[in-house]
């Protein structure tokens, strides 16, 4: 047998793998041999193998890809990818050709005997430490931050939630959660699940102070504390839908968020070499130059987009991190790989808590606890390794083999399907008419639901709410920082308006410099341009034909601006939202931040406009009024902005905002003083809010002042009250879309 085996073995090429599985193969059969000559009441530990290698011996076997001459360093180590060799296989050899790729990790685990160090040395070329990353499937265990985090105890206790629904004639109260109570210490991973509808995300916002309502009951404390402003620096929340601006890169997108939520004391560049561990923590290096991307812009994967959602909270090194559904959209690979980065980043001593809809049994067993909900009810707290434990022990056991996640699924649904029903619920069933009973015999959902909240009360209630009651290993001090009304901006107010400023300017300037906005303009200044074809201003005629064409240059760039800057907030509240939400920044800095960096590139196109239309129509060949020609469109410009602003701000409706904006300009445009030169004095002031009435008398202004005394009926005077008039416009409309924010935002501040 041993010769046979000898002679399978020459057959194969002989790698240093090779030969490490040789001499282990022969040191089992030498020990073996011992063990038979051993005395009776000798210990079987000397001469066995442990309970664990006896069974299978675990091999890593992923090659990498050869790089130069330090080939055997590229190796990786893949627990997707192990191979279990039994030992009669190793002892006959044909594990050997099984195992005969390039190189092979190895990790036994004998007592019975032991292998020379020299061997071992000589057969091993490599470390763990030298193991590279595996970029292609992120095998490799990420090492998070380990900087000092404050340790957050979370507890939870007869959490409610109502909502009210406002009908014609009357209001209704909806219980959205019921008496809900659990708590999760810093290294472990809590889990809410349940159905669609149960509450999970609900109650995932009310833990992390995302509603603060008085619909809200029960007690929520961090650290024994109640929430406080201070948290808000303290905590990550990863929402559901993955925010982010499609067109900035994964790299621009951490640094930013460094720049803007990491502690002032820290320099530009520490913040930033931050971001750049952060990339490399959760694998991002190889897109960290693509764009996000959107629905209608080429980016990175989903899972990627997800990781940089994650990374834009753990860039903070939160104490609390919360997730919400972190692996919807996600195949069960990546879904998996998105988990142990929770499960990572809860070793380095953080508090995570994350909803999950209904992951694989793989994924259900990484989480350390459990909250089963169902119709706003509890169902289950505790370990997730005992969720299925507990549930036998109230009757409720799977008859199939079965995930774990399903089987808890099924059960917060009512649906006994290949579950055993309870011995109680039976006899309760059975005692009732017929009606209740479904076509299979089962408990109709109700009841089962019903039985399994009465259970859970019942039963482990009790016993839950006394641990929560138990003193927290904290000291007052570690106690009192969480208690703290005071805020912690990341940067200074000038700092985040700059940093805002970049940022609108790298995201926004691929829309304004699209080739169908410069299509647009061009054709329209060329269509112009040929129109008027050098127009005669010394007859009446060409004055008149003149004035039709500066009075169309006021309504077009009062009209372009408005429809431009009324999507700015709608399409940006998600984000806002977000972002103040983790007290990123101020709404002021943000606001004048938004506004202004939208002006370098509003105030381009019209320069190409009136370069174009300006000396092909023959207007007044002067600098000064062609410089004055354009500081009147750029005054009309940014008025026109304005109103959008304040619309698109006070509606946060685009459908709403659109129709009141085309209403509104129509209405200026009519007004504008060139269709109708007598207006109704009960109606005459509406031509001096119309900013394309001011812009086109500006206008005239500058083209026939010292020329002739009127125009149309309009003065050719100096023109300073319709410069005032735009001015006021200008602020006035912005500072009412200001108050519309501060409006919105007023839970975000309290």
């Amino acid at each position: 047998m041993e010769k046979g085996s000898h002679s399978s073995s020459t057959t194969l090429a002989r790698t240093k793998s090779d030969q490490l599985v040789e001499t282990l193969a022969a040191a089992f059969k030498s020990a073996r041999q011992s063990d038979q000559q051993t005395p009776p009441g000798t210990s079987e530990s000397g001469g066995t193998l442990s309970r664990k290698s006896s069974k299978r011996v675990m091999m890593g076997a992923s090659p990498r890809r050869s790089s130069g001459e330090n080939n055997n360093t590229y190796i990786r180590k893949s627990r997707s990818a192990q191979m279990k060799l039994d030992l009669e296989e190793l002892s006959s050899g044909a594990a050997l050709s099984r195992a005969s790729s390039a190189s092979l990790g190895l990790s036994f685990s004998f007592t019975g005997f032991t292998v020379p160090p020299d061997e071992i040395a000589d057969s091993k070329p490599f470390s763990d430490d030298d193991i590279p990353e595996d970029v292609e499937a992120r095998t490799c265990k990420m090492k998070f931050q380990t900087e000092p985090t404050l340790p957050i105890y979370l507890k939870f206790t007869d959490v409610t939630y109502k909502v009210i629904i406002k009908g014609m004639t009357s209001c209704e109260e909806r219980d959205i959660l019921n008496g809900i109570t659990g708590a999760v210490n810093p290294g472990e991973v809590l889990a809410l699940m349940g159905p669609s509808g149960s509450g999970k995300t609900t109650l995932l916002n009310l833990l992390g102070g995302r509603l603060i309502q008085s619909t809200v009951g029960g007690s929520i404390t961090y650290n024994d504390q109640p929430y406080s402003k201070f948290l808000k620096s303290r905590i990550g929340f990863v929402t559901q839908d993955d925010v982010l601006f499609p067109h900035l890169t994964v790299e621009e997108t951490l640094m930013y968020a460094a720049r803007l939520r990491l502690p002032k004391v820290l320099t530009r560049q520490q913040k930033e070499k931050r971001a750049v561990d952060v990339i490399y923590e959760l694998g991002l290096e190889r897109c960290q130059d693509t764009m996000i991307g959107g629905s209608f812009v080429r980016g990175v994967s989903g899972g990627e987009r997800k990781r940089v959602c994650i990374g834009n909270e753990i860039i903070i090194n939160p104490s609390l991190l919360f997730l919400d559904e972190p692996t919807s959209g996600l195949d069960s690979t990546t879904a998996l790989r998105t988990i142990q980065t929770l499960q990572d980043i809860a070793e380095v001593g953080k508090t995570v808590i994350t909803t999950i809809h209904q992951p694989s049994s793989r994924l259900f067993h990484k989480f350390d606890k459990l909250i089963l909900l169902g119709k706003g009810s509890l169902l289950y707290f505790g370990k997730a390794s005992e969720a299925i434990v507990y549930f036998s022990s109230i009757g409720c056991s799977p008859l199939i083999a079965m995930n774990p996640a399903e089987f808890l699924l099924d059960l917060a649904n009512g649906n006994l399907t290949d579950i055993s029903v309870p011995s109680e619920l039976e006899d309760k069933v059975q005692m009732e008419n017929s009606e209740t009973e479904t076509g299979n015999g089962k408990p109709p959902p109700a009841v089962v639901h019903e039985y399994l909240v009465e259970a859970y009360e019942s039963r482990v209630a009790d016993t839950e709410k006394k641990k929560l009651m138990a003193p927290l290993p904290l000291d007052d001090e570690l106690k009192s920082k969480v208690s703290s009304s005071k805020r912690q901006w990341g940067a200074s107010w000038w700092q985040q308006y700059c940093i805002l400023f970049c940022r609108g300017i790298k995201e926004r300037k691929h829309d304004y410099f699209s080739w169908l906005r410069i299509t647009q303009v061009l054709s329209t200044a060329i269509i112009l341009g040929l129109l008027w074809w050098q127009s005669d201003s010394k007859t009446i005629r060409g004055r008149q034909d003149q004035a039709g064409l500066l009075f169309f240059i006021a309504v077009f760039w009062g009209f372009f601006p408005v429809f431009t800057a009324i999507f700015t907030f709608p399409q940006e509240r998600a984000m806002l939202g977000k972002e103040r939400a983790a007290d990123m920044y101020r709404l002021s800095a943000y606001f004048l931040a938004r506004t202004t960096s939208d002006l370098p590139l509003d105030l381009i196109l019209p320069v190409l406009f009136l370069l174009v239309v300006y000396f092909m129509a023959g207007l007044r060949l002067s600098a000064s009024h062609f410089f004055l020609s354009m500081l009147t469109v750029f005054l009309c410009i940014v008025a026109a902005q304005g109103l959008g602003l304040a619309i698109g701000a006070t509606l946060m409706d685009l459908k709403r905002a659109t129709t009141l904006a085309s209403v509104t300009v129509m209405t200026f445009m009519l007004a504008g003083g060139y269709f109708v030169k007598k207006v109704p004095v009960f109606i005459s002031w509406i031509r001096y809010m119309s900013f394309n009435y001011h812009t086109y008398k500006l206008l005239l202004k500058v083209q026939y002042q010292d020329i002739m005394p009127t125009v149309n009926g309009i003065k050719t005077d100096s023109g300073l009250k319709e410069v005032g008039a735009l001015v006021a416009m200008i602020f006035g409309y912005r500072f009412l879309a200001y108050l519309s924010l501060r409006k919105m935002q007023l839970h975000c501040e309290a």
